[in-house]
């Protein structure tokens, strides 16, 4: 459980980063290696600026870039929203590094210790041994991890309770599928995606143990062809709710189901987003495919970090997982119409159950055949 402390940094972050998202809304234009100065005067003046003092946060992506509307857009919002906060200046207080394959992860991470920024996060499981190696080579820099565990004195590892989360979309599925199918496409088959996948079937199950789940993989988190292609293929076997957590490779669910409904708009075909709020992806005229998403605050949970390091407490060797409990773990409800007040009642009696310790999520495939077998 978080300390008292932390809640209170979580809440003033959840309003600095809708103020300034709705003034300048997210970084979707960051093509170059780093983001760069953009010439806006985010900390104009003399008392914004020595909030931050000389603190310094950047972060490298994994290959989704930082535009991939999910896991890598969110931290940089959270950093962007930090950096606001406290009079930052895009470039110089707070940056990112794009990586276009894996071979980049060290050569961003080295390169950014080299410009002497403070804290230095990692973003995705997939970072973890470039963060560990780097990390150990510079002893007096900050490392951030996130999704993954690494060791290290200098390395603050954040984790999230991802499966509690997919278990109330699951919940959500189940009540809205009408074929009595869904569906779950992961990016990379491995530990992390394997706990969106259990939590999800078993919230499902939880509902209705009758209701089949087709599984499948697309080996990448940045590849909306493979997306497009594993979700037009359940779309026509009648699955009617697809949730994704394979990063960049979700907007191709998202770009079929759009596709389906745009040629038949009396068709019911629904996305379930992950990561943040993905709402605006499944819009498409004067209707959205998106049913719900599996909010995962990594923006909250990276300018945390980064307001710890700022204030000299910068947990190091701590591992940090984020929860239901925490609400940084939550489901979007911004499609009113989509979730029915069924729906929405069923999610948060689950969700009480989980918080209470009346329901343990399974995060594994064992758990989960497990938690399915007492069904």
């Amino acid at each position: 459980m978080l300390k008292n402390r932390r809640f209170l940094v979580l809440i003033a972050l959840l309003l600095s980063v809708g103020l300034f998202l709705a003034a300048c809304g997210s970084s979707d234009d960051g093509g170059e290696e780093t983001g760069g100065d953009t010439g806006e005067d985010t900390g104009s003046s003399e008392e914004a600026g020595s909030e931050g003092g000389d603190f310094s946060v950047a972060m490298v992506t994994d290959v989704g870039g930082v535009d991939d509307k999910s896991f890598n857009q969110s931290a940089w919002e959270g950093l962007q929203a930090f950096g606001e906060e406290n009079g930052l200046t895009e470039g110089e207080g707070f940056d990112y590094a794009q990586s276009e394959s894996d071979a980049d992860y060290t050569t961003n991470l080295n390169r950014l210790v080299r410009q002497d920024y403070n804290l230095i996060y990692g973003i995705g499981y997939l970072l973890e041994p470039a963060v560990s190696e780097v990390a150990q080579q510079y002893p007096d820099t900050n490392f951030g991890i996130v999704d993954a565990v690494a060791e290290g004195d200098n390395i603050a590892s954040i984790t999230f309770k991802e499966h509690q989360g997919s278990f109330l979309v699951g919940v959500a599925a189940a009540l809205k599928t009408e074929s009595n199918q869904v569906g779950f496409v992961g990016g990379v088959d491995g530990d992390l995606i394997n706990k969106f996948e259990a939590g999800f079937v078993a919230g499902v199950k939880s509902v209705n143990p009758d209701i089949e789940v087709d599984v499948q993989y697309a080996g990448s988190f940045d590849s909306v062809d493979d997306g497009n292609l594993i979700a037009s293929n359940m779309y026509s076997k009648g699955i009617d709710v697809i949730y994704h957590a394979a990063g960049g490779t979700g907007n191709g669910v998202f770009a079929q189901a759009k596709d389906i409904k745009n040629s038949n708009p009396d068709e019911n075909v629904w996305v379930i987003g992950v990561d943040r709020d993905q709402y605006e992806e499944g819009a498409i005229n004067d209707t959205n495919v998106t049913l719900t998403s599996m909010v995962k605050r990594v923006d909250i949970a990276v300018a945390d970090v980064a307001e710890q390091a700022m204030n000299g407490e910068f947990p190091g060797g701590e591992v940090l997982e984020y929860g239901l409990e925490d609400d940084a773990v939550s489901v979007a409800r911004t499609n009113e119409e989509a979730l029915t007040e069924e729906i929405i009642t069923a999610i948060e009696d689950w969700k009480e159950q989980i918080v209470n310790g009346e329901v343990e999520v399974p995060s594994t495939r064992d758990e989960l055949q497990t938690y399915v077998d007492s069904l």
